[in-house]
């Protein structure tokens, strides 16, 4: 979601500007501004696939509107790559002339949108007032997390915080959880990537499938967007007064909701068992050479998941169930897999470590059937047929290759 300003001294610059004119005597007494929310759609860079927004202040008393902008961050500092990997991202509240920020997506051809809020002017003054005190260097930072404290949410919290809790209330206490998850949204926007929303579906853990609220589904600017068209003030009044399109939208448009169902990753499974029998009965040893890569990926994505539980703050990737399918078991069949596809015997372990590889696969799925913790069962329906189909053609390999030597 976010925009990259590297070096950082521009963006200081921007904002030392700027908040020296926030500061300009005289400027409180003024005319209350005109606030709005500027929605920006999805770009084709991998960062700007869930879309962004901004709070726009209008302010009689300055040169011209002023884009309050969550998504900056800073490739050239320090540690940026480590602290990403990690978790531990920083990102900083940006305030720049709104024109300046609209140029970007103009060059780029993502559409723009803005909300012009109908807030009672003390209430617009005020909201004015903590984004300037916001913007200042010591608090621009703040800790970035992909679902709950993202650009968007910034966004939502101010006006939130604008509204007396208006908002979440709204959205959140008064709204049940929809059919939406952290997990369909985020696979459902990175879909154009192959690699990104593939990272995704298969990197996040149980927690990125609880049902959410109208006030979480606000991490994503567009659902925030959607959301405040429809929410009414205390009074009865529309919150949102007027919309209008800034810039059209020029590239590919927002992926829409599809169904994903698990039956085709099942007849796939399927098929590819069927094959590794037929193979298996009579060439083990290609066979045994073909599974090596697979086996190898297994253990590779396994370690991933390892690490983002163990040694990173990606929470929503904690506790992931496809440790049982794609995980680091299968380094237990990779010597014997080694020695079988080199036509030796794989020895006495392979069969019983093929067998702890299906079986694990299979606890997968019942736990998917007992639980729906996790919204994994298109891989379990692809995987676990493999698995179980390598233990079954490869289990005997042991005595076969002893007659045969």
């Amino acid at each position: 979601m976010g925009r990259i300003r590297s070096p950082g001294i521009a963006l200081r610059l921007i904002r030392a500007t700027v908040l020296l004119l926030a500061c300009l005597p005289g400027l409180a007494a003024a005319q209350a501004p005109r606030i709005g929310v500027a929605t920006m759609q999805p770009g084709e860079i991998f960062f700007e696939r869930f879309g962004h927004n901004a709070i726009v202040v209008d302010d009689p008393a300055l040169p011209g509107p002023l884009s309050y902008n969550f998504g900056f961050f800073d490739l050239s500092e320090e540690g940026f790559v480590g602290r990403f990997v990690a978790g531990d991202m920083q990102y900083m509240l940006a305030v720049l002339p709104f024109e300046q920020d609209l140029a970007y997506y103009r060059d780029v051809g993502r559409g723009v949108s803005i909300q012009w809020l109908d807030l009672p002017p003390e209430r617009a003054r005020a909201l004015a007032d903590a984004l300037a005190t916001n913007a200042r260097p010591e608090h621009a930072r703040y800790s970035y997390d992909y679902f709950t404290d993202n650009c968007s949410t910034r966004v939502r919290d101010a006006l939130d915080q604008a509204l007396d809790g208006l908002l979440r209330e709204r959205l959140h206490a008064s709204a049940g959880p929809g059919p939406h998850t952290w997990r369909s949204e985020a696979v459902r926007l990175a879909s154009p990537a192959p690699w990104m929303w593939l990272g995704f579906d298969l990197g996040l853990g149980p927690r990125a499938d609880v049902p959410l609220t109208p006030w979480q589904e606000a991490f994503v600017p567009m659902r925030l967007a959607d959301s405040l068209r429809t929410l009414r003030l205390a009074d009865g009044r529309p919150l949102v007064a007027a919309e209008q399109v800034l810039l059209p939208h020029r590239i590919a448009p927002e992926p829409p909701v599809t169904a994903r169902p698990w039956w085709p990753y099942a007849l796939a499974g399927l098929a590819l068992a069927a094959g590794i029998v037929l193979l298996g009965r009579r060439r083990p040893r290609v066979l045994a050479g073909l599974a090596l890569p697979f086996w190898g990926a297994c253990v590779v994505v396994g370690a991933l998941l390892v690490f983002l539980w163990c040694c990173t703050a990606h929470w929503s990737a904690w506790g992931n169930h496809n440790l049982l399918v794609y995980g680091p078991l299968c380094l237990l069949v990779l010597p014997g897999g080694w020695r079988l596809a080199r036509g030796r015997a794989p020895g006495r372990w392979f069969g019983p470590s093929l067998a702890v590889v299906a079986v694990a696969a299979m606890v997968a799925l019942v736990l998917h059937l007992a639980t729906g913790a996790q919204a994994n069962l298109r891989w379990i329906a692809l995987v676990l047929p493999v698995h179980a189909a390598l233990w079954l053609a490869l289990r005997g390999a042991r005595a076969g290759m002893t007659a045969g030597g």
